[in-house]
């Protein structure tokens, strides 16, 4: 065989038909509303839990794949691979990383011939989705393990996921944010930006209006330098 299977989670937002073609393994996360739980990107959409959250009157939660369920996908993976790469979203936005390590731990009981690697990206989402759709390209491209985390671990550095939200009211429900501030925020329309880049999140401003949020963040990117340009 010798091939290198690369697995990743549903937070980082890769189309189905991308990871299909590709041959990613995306293991979904749990998405609970109404005391009903879904599997993200299985049987239901971002846009969906979105209408839900509208309607619904208790908050909806998330939660990590269980362990189980990454030891399923990697013993899956090795069906047709001898080496496994975890793109995975960073440790300090969820439990994912930890459930990860604890599945590779039931693998390598079972199957420990099977080499795993789960590689903290320090970033989420479209940027993770990025490193994860990389490291595919470079693995189908022949190339072993330790070649194609070289390649991602390069490309990590380069990867700045900006972001903005639309209302900070589901944060302040959640507790991440002080009520006042979403009342305040919501009052004056303004939108945070955040950076999430090295495994952190930090504020880099606040603008009025949610068009001049991404309009903002699009002169962000143009301004980055040119050399840190790798998507």
């Amino acid at each position: 065989m010798g091939r290198v299977a690369i697995v990743t989670d549903s937070l980082a937002c890769v189309p189905r038909e991308i990871a299909d073609e590709l041959g990613i393994f995306v293991v979904p996360s749990s998405v609970t509303i109404a005391d009903k739980v879904y599997h993200d990107g299985v049987d239901i959409t971002p846009s969906e839990v979105y209408e839900l959250q509208r309607r619904s009157k208790t908050l909806p939660t998330t939660s990590a794949a269980s362990p189980g369920e990454f030891y399923q996908t990697y013993l899956e993976a090795a069906q047709s691979a001898d080496a496994i790469l975890h793109v995975c979203i960073t440790p300090s936005l969820t439990m994912t990383y930890e459930a990860a390590m604890r599945g590779r731990e039931m693998l390598h009981e079972s199957n420990p011939a099977i080499e795993v690697e789960i590689l903290d990206t320090g970033t989420a989402a479209g940027a993770q989705g990025f490193l994860a759709m990389a490291a595919a390209r470079q693995a189908g491209s022949g190339a072993d393990l330790a070649q194609v985390v070289e390649t991602v671990k390069e490309l990590i550095p380069r990867m700045h996921l900006y972001v903005t939200v639309d209302t900070l009211h589901y944060l302040a429900k959640g507790g991440r944010v002080p009520k006042v501030a979403a009342w305040a925020s919501s009052l004056l329309s303004i939108k945070p930006i955040l950076q999430i880049s090295g495994g952190l999140a930090t504020p880099v401003e606040r603008v009025r209006t949610k068009p001049r949020a991404v309009n903002r963040i699009l002169q962000i990117m143009r301004e980055r330098p040119a050399a840190e340009r790798c998507m």
